[in-house]
């Protein structure tokens, strides 16, 4: 149930509920949940953790994903998703949003909305997503004073350093990368925009021990892995960063050409959540109950036929 229903909430800080996630056996399977319906739709499924996608909330907000974003713009989004679910959330803190003093004002932050974990990435702004090309990588003890900045200000989070070198510096590079971040306090590593099996089983091969995400976006340079797959190469966690933002984005590009062509939704709402639906995934009569003084809504059934 959500935030308002006390006997609910979560105690433990998100971090640590984040680490018992990783804990349990098998690969840590995050969607991502672009806004707090979402959220509770993936929580609804089954999932035990959520991912929060700097792509698909710059997106959302009709911006591209360059960097643009507000470390107070994310936290809405983080606090909107921790309220919801209660699950814990790994956070797309992009390149810390500045430097050391920056990134451990962002670390604060993010704890403080609720947040489990963090993955910062070794980009120059104006960063671009990690399946694009020509990146601009940041030098990388620059990368690791970053890392070491969140380590000494987070009080749980776990921090997740990405490294997007391999496109530019090859596996040596990112390996190397890897190995500096692990000693400047990273909890795991995040090897971006890997392309083939072969690639993704040599980075785990070469790093042993260390827990690893895997990033299974869509229309990028990984081909499609399931999460077994990507157990079997080695990896711990693995997120789906935009795929419920692009299913969504495309039904209402349906609905509003629907609208358009014909006059009204009224072809469309076998495609629709139900009002029933919805009031159900949000919890809205929990949240009447907890004041008598609301009286409880009646859902019409279905809809009036015209005379």
């Amino acid at each position: 149930m959500t935030y308002l229903i006390a006997a609910d909430l979560p105690t433990a800080p998100a971090g640590e509920r984040f680490r018992a996630a990783l804990s349990r056996p098998g690969i840590l399977q995050m969607p991502g949940a672009h806004n707090g319906q979402a959220a509770l739709q993936a929580k609804a499924a089954g999932f035990e953790a959520l991912y929060l996608s700097g792509a698909a909330m710059t997106a959302s907000m009709g911006i591209p994903d360059l960097g643009m974003i507000t470390v107070d713009e994310v936290c809405f989004f983080v606090r909107q998703i921790a309220r919801a679910t209660g699950l814990p959330l790994l956070v797309d803190g992009d390149t810390g949003y500045g430097e050391a003093l920056n990134v451990m004002h962002m670390v604060r932050s993010f704890e403080d909305a609720g947040a489990g974990a963090v993955h910062i990435e070794d980009q120059l702004l104006p960063k671009k997503c990690g399946h694009l090309n020509d990146k601009k990588i940041a030098d990388a003890h620059d990368m690791a004073a970053k890392i070491a900045a969140a380590a000494r200000a987070r009080r749980h989070l776990f921090i997740i350093a990405r490294t997007d070198a391999a496109a530019s510096e090859g596996m040596d590079g990112a390996v190397a990368r890897a190995k500096l971040y692990l000693e400047a306090g990273a909890d795991a590593i995040f090897p971006e925009a890997l392309n083939t099996e072969d690639m993704f089983r040599e980075f785990a091969r070469r790093v042993p021990g260390v827990t690893l995400l895997a990033n299974m976006t869509e229309f990028g340079r990984t081909p499609f892995y399931t999460a077994s797959e990507f157990e079997a190469m080695g990896y711990k966690m693995v997120i789906w960063p935009v795929s419920s933002l692009r299913v969504a984005n495309k039904a209402q590009a349906d609905l509003y050409a629907a609208i358009r062509r014909d006059g009204g939704a009224q072809n469309m709402v076998e495609h629709m959540q139900t009002r029933a639906e919805l009031y159900a995934t949000i919890g809205l009569h929990a949240y009447e109950a907890l004041d008598a003084s609301i009286v409880q809504t009646v859902i019409p059934e279905g809809m009036p036929q015209r005379g």
